[in-house]
């Protein structure tokens, strides 16, 4: 049997891991199954195991290639900038999760059993790209913001990435969720990713 080179194992994975994204984008992840991505992939539904073993590892492996393409973003706001007043960083900020929609959808509906349902050093590769995210925004608050108290600055990332939790359910209603709030005549204020991001980071910064 041919030996699988490095270059073929990650395409393969890559592979598995954009035919998980295409299919998400029209089936939900209660009803998206392993059968459905492996038929989706240019190689047999068992060698899917030869990479992941559950459809919730996959799934993590696509939330951390989004928490890798968000990095990249937060990387260009510090090195573009040497600047930035609040209302700008917030703009900068909540533009780059505005690009994130399926970051925010995943974490927002999946995230415990993605963690719960995968082996340990995948999730350790997950916390990687996390925490990158964490050092990051971290930087770019003590960067921009020399003058906010450390323990202010720890306040902003504690509060902020839980929040970031609820950015995705907030904004994304169905219309059933719409009139149900209608019919209980609750005061609720439909906001966009950009709007209540932007809105929350001025307000901790504030």
């Amino acid at each position: 049997m041919p030996k699988v080179t490095r270059e073929q194992t990650n395409a393969r994975r890559e592979e598995i891991i954009n035919a998980c994204a295409k299919l998400y984008e029209t089936t939900s992840f209660k009803d998206l199954t392993l059968k459905d991505i492996g038929k989706a992939t240019s190689f047999t539904r068992t060698s899917i195991y030869n990479y992941f073993q559950t459809k919730e590892e996959i799934f993590l492996a696509l939330l951390e290639q989004e928490y890798d393409l968000w990095n990249e973003d937060l990387v260009a706001i510090l090195k573009q900038n040497e600047h930035l007043s609040v209302d700008e960083f917030a703009d900068k900020l909540a533009c780059s999760l505005e690009k994130r929609e399926r970051l925010l959808k995943l974490m927002s509906m999946n995230h415990y059993d993605m963690e719960s349902s995968s082996r340990i050093e995948k999730l350790t590769e997950f916390k990687c790209a996390y925490g990158k995210s964490l050092q990051l925004v971290t930087s770019c608050i003590q960067k921009f913001f020399p003058s906010i108290a450390t323990n202010k600055a720890q306040s902003f990332i504690y509060i902020f990435f839980p929040f970031m939790f609820g950015i995705y359910p907030y904004t994304y209603v169905t219309e059933k969720q719409r009139e149900a709030m209608k019919n209980a005549k609750a005061d609720y204020v439909f906001m966009s990713i950009y709007e209540i991001t932007f809105s929350c980071i001025k307000n901790l910064l504030s």
